[in-house]
């Protein structure tokens, strides 16, 4: 069962399954639902709406579902969305989405966030990403499934990166990031690609192979981005041993092709 510390305060108006656990002097809102098994620490804030599910663990002085940072903003309807078992370090500050993109900020499942993130509005995270220290995601941002941001690193507004990339430590991300690469510094640089990372997510040698060979494509072979996406396409069926091998070409294409701030190159 759940408990809910004598000094919390928790709106009326908020709904809490039964096991959900809130720490000494947190504050929860109206328009907040917390599902079951959630740990809320000492001293957080969360403001509705916001939605959370189940098995999260939020530590001490997060702020989650305050009104975004962002001067149009006049007090439209907005939220803030959160998965399932999700690890949410100390000092986290998650805001709403705005009127201005879909209205809602949305934080998958089996994240693990670490202290002083920021996740600015309208930011759309996937499952089983790794935000270290400080990192700081800035409005309509969007992070693909096991995505690792290094600690410190700054990313800018409408920018993606892509399913299974990596930031090094205090990147500075103002261009897409396309799925697979690792990048890091400041200007922004390719320096090859996640192969630990798609290792221990059980892709085959054969996967890995071909991956390689797309990340040398695109940027060791000398060609157009033009050029380099047919060559890619025509990676196709060249994996008859894994089928997972033409979703992995489909979805570097997929994120290309819906780029527009350009890729990092």
């Amino acid at each position: 069962m759940g408990a809910i510390h004598s000094t919390a305060i928790v709106d009326a108006a908020a709904e809490l399954d039964p096991t959900v656990e809130i720490g000494p002097y947190a504050v929860i809102g109206a328009g907040v639902r917390i599902d079951a098994g959630t740990t809320v620490g000492a001293h957080c804030v969360i403001e509705g709406p916001t939605f959370i599910g189940r098995d999260n663990r939020i530590f001490a002085h997060s702020s989650l579902g305050a009104a975004p940072q962002d001067m149009k903003y006049r007090g439209e309807p907005t939220s803030l969305q959160i998965g399932d078992r999700n690890t949410i370090r100390e000092f986290c500050t998650f805001n709403r989405g705005t009127a201005q993109d879909v209205g809602v900020t949305r934080v998958g499942s089996d994240n693990w966030v670490m202290a002083y993130v920021h996740i600015a509005h309208d930011v759309q995270v996937g499952n089983r990403t790794v935000l270290a220290n400080n990192a700081t995601l800035a409005g309509h941002v969007h992070i693909g499934d096991w995505v690792i941001i290094g600690g410190l690193t700054g990313v800018h507004q409408f920018t993606h990166v892509g399913a299974h990339a990596m930031t090094g430590f205090q990147s500075h991300v103002s261009q897409d990031v396309p799925p697979y690469m690792m990048v890091a510094g400041h200007p922004l640089a390719v320096h090859g690609f996640n192969i630990e990372g798609l290792r221990r997510r059980g892709f085959s040698r054969e996967r890995i192979a071909q991956i390689k060979q797309m990340h040398r494509l695109l940027y060791r072979d000398g060609l157009t981005l033009d050029q380099a996406k047919a060559a890619i396409t025509a990676l196709k069926g060249s994996v008859a041993d894994d089928p997972q091998a033409d979703a992995d070409v489909q979805l570097l294409l997929d994120f290309l092709a819906a780029s527009t701030r350009g890729i990092a190159r």
